[in-house]
């Protein structure tokens, strides 16, 4: 697809974990032994939709038993941690951002919120279905000089955030926070709140059971579509782009 990454300064990998990761758990376990080796020169970093608390379990349970990110990304880019410990200042941003004024305003419209267990203070979450209803709670949030950026994807998923948050502006940020060129960044991921992620990164890899509102919408030219799906899909992606081999996977 493209010429092979040159791997002599370090690359960071950011990928989403739902249906990414997860979904082969064997295929995690080689991905993450390969990654070990090549800690140097490629650095992960989870990208999730979810809040702290829900990734956390997940890992926990699911994750292999000495995985250790360099990086979590969770609550659709509105919290960062590096190497455990959370970054502050890019939080900070998000307090005064009204997310309750947020949550009544289009709950009042008749649309159901998301359990609080999957709300941040800098993301509310809605299920809102249709186009038609999304432009409606987006129409009502710009009436109300609110200001906000908003992600719909699957059948009903409509997450609305504060202006600086998103997956792909805090992708940007841990990028700079770890000294790592944004030319130097591939995002890997499933469905369509992986698109503003896809767009930002430098390559990108969507995996074998990408949702077609990605497949639809991603940038082809920087995307390699894997064949393989879950985590075999992101191996496949890496080796594609030359930051693994098959003799590693």
């Amino acid at each position: 697809m493209s010429e092979a990454a040159d791997v002599s300064e370090p690359w960071l990998l950011v990928c989403d974990i739902d249906d990414t990761l997860t979904g082969n758990s064997e295929a995690l376990r080689k991905l993450w032994q390969a990654l070990k080796e090549r800690r140097n020169t490629l650095s992960l970093a989870l990208n999730s939709s979810r809040p702290w608390q829900s990734v956390d379990e997940t890992i926990s349970t699911y994750f292999p038993e000495d995985f250790e990110p360099e990086a979590v990304i969770t609550g659709l880019g509105t919290e960062i941690r590096v190497r455990g410990a959370w970054l502050d200042s890019w939080q900070q941003q998000f307090k005064e951002w009204p997310d309750q004024r947020v949550r009544k305003l289009v709950t009042d419209m008749g649309y159901a919120a998301h359990s609080s267990a999957f709300q941040t203070s800098g993301k509310a979450s809605f299920e809102v279905a249709g186009k038609d209803a999304v432009h409606s709670v987006l129409n009502a949030l710009t009436d109300q000089g609110i200001p906000f950026r908003s992600v719909y994807s699957g059948k009903s998923d409509l997450d609305i955030l504060a202006p600086g948050g998103g997956k792909d502006t805090a992708m940007m940020h841990l990028a700079d926070i770890l000294e790592i060129a944004p030319s130097r960044t591939i995002a890997a991921g499933d469905s369509g709140n992986d698109l503003a992620l896809f767009t930002a990164a430098a390559r990108a890899i969507a995996v074998g059971n990408a949702r077609s509102e990605l497949i639809a919408a991603m940038p082809r030219e920087k995307t390699y579509h894997a064949t393989a799906c879950h985590a075999a899909g992101v191996m496949e992606g890496l080796i594609e782009f030359g930051l693994l081999t098959d003799e590693e996977c």
